[in-house]
């Protein structure tokens, strides 16, 4: 081995080789022909299970690697991140999912060469992470029906933005709002609401914006309680939502808090970087500043 290859910093690229619609192989030939140019050393890695990256990235960690690369969509950003937050390690993505709401929000490009050329320039960013009980979030969480829609979404064949707004005029009509206690150091709250987000950063992801005022390196969160609205407004919120002025609507109310307890009447689904889970009656959330490393412009 000569020096120049012992000195190389490697760079572990994370395939989640189902996520979107986009064809993987372009993309790694680029990350083989445009890294062999440089004075890094690489490895592809594929995803073969929910969790798989996570543990993947754990154990590279532990071996003294600093730079992972999530190639896919908020689902296999979230593991990657998760696996290294409060560390000197540093995330890169490259985004390939269906709404890609982080790489979106930070400005990273949506064309795979120039989120590559971007991470290779090393310019680092500290973020913000947020904690829904034991899980990480780092994009949005929350309950009611977004995460309703996560889960059927998530039990569906098809994949990719026209099928989420089916799955969601089809669920709408169905779908009967929660009380929710909420609760913040300074106030609570009891609403009839049709979904509560807490967003680190702004958006669902596809531009999407559930926060527009939401940043991901202030120390907080911002909270939307949306209550039930009639289906012929379904449009104008869906527009607003795009518009980034959905904080307007007379059926959102809005505020920020760095933690809070959502209480509710049974336990059901959450969701975390548009992936579904459950949890029970009593939700904890809180934000945790500047924990995690990422690559931007």
């Amino acid at each position: 081995m000569t020096i120049i290859q012992a000195m190389k910093e490697k760079f572990i690229f994370i395939v989640n080789p189902v996520s979107g619609k986009k064809r993987k192989s372009f993309m790694l030939e680029l990350i083989e022909k445009q890294l062999k140019k440089e004075t890094f050393d690489f490895e592809i890695i594929y995803t073969r299970f929910a969790g798989d990256a996570y543990h993947q990235v754990k154990e590279k960690l532990n071996k003294g690697i600093k730079y992972f690369v999530a190639v896919g969509g908020d689902g296999t950003v979230n593991e990657v991140a998760s696996a290294i937050v409060e560390t000197d390690a540093v995330l890169g993505i490259i985004p390939t999912g269906s709404g890609n709401g982080l790489a979106r929000h930070l400005k990273i490009p949506m064309n795979a060469n120039k989120a590559l050329n971007l991470i290779l320039k090393k310019n680092v960013f500290k973020m913000d992470y947020g904690k829904i009980n034991d899980r990480l979030f780092f994009c949005t969480t929350g309950v009611g029906f977004d995460a309703h829609i996560g889960y059927v979404f998530s039990k569906t064949e098809g994949r990719g933005f026209r099928n989420y707004v089916k799955a969601s005029f089809s669920e709408f009509l169905k779908y009967q709002p929660q009380r929710y206690e909420i609760a913040t150091k300074e106030k609570t709250l009891f609403r009839d609401a049709f979904l509560i987000t807490c967003a680190n950063a702004s958006q669902y992801g596809n531009n999407a914006h559930i926060a527009p005022k939401a940043e991901v390196n202030d120390g907080k969160m911002e909270v939307a309680i949306m209550r039930a609205f009639p289906i012929l407004n379904a449009p104008i919120m869906g527009a607003r939502l795009f518009l980034k002025n959905i904080d307007k609507s007379k059926y959102i109310e809005t505020f920020s808090c760095d933690e809070l307890i959502i209480r509710r009447q049974k336990s059901g689904v959450i969701h975390f970087d548009g992936e579904p889970g459950e949890m029970g009656e009593e939700i904890r959330i809180n934000i945790i500043p500047k924990g995690l490393n990422v690559f931007v412009s």
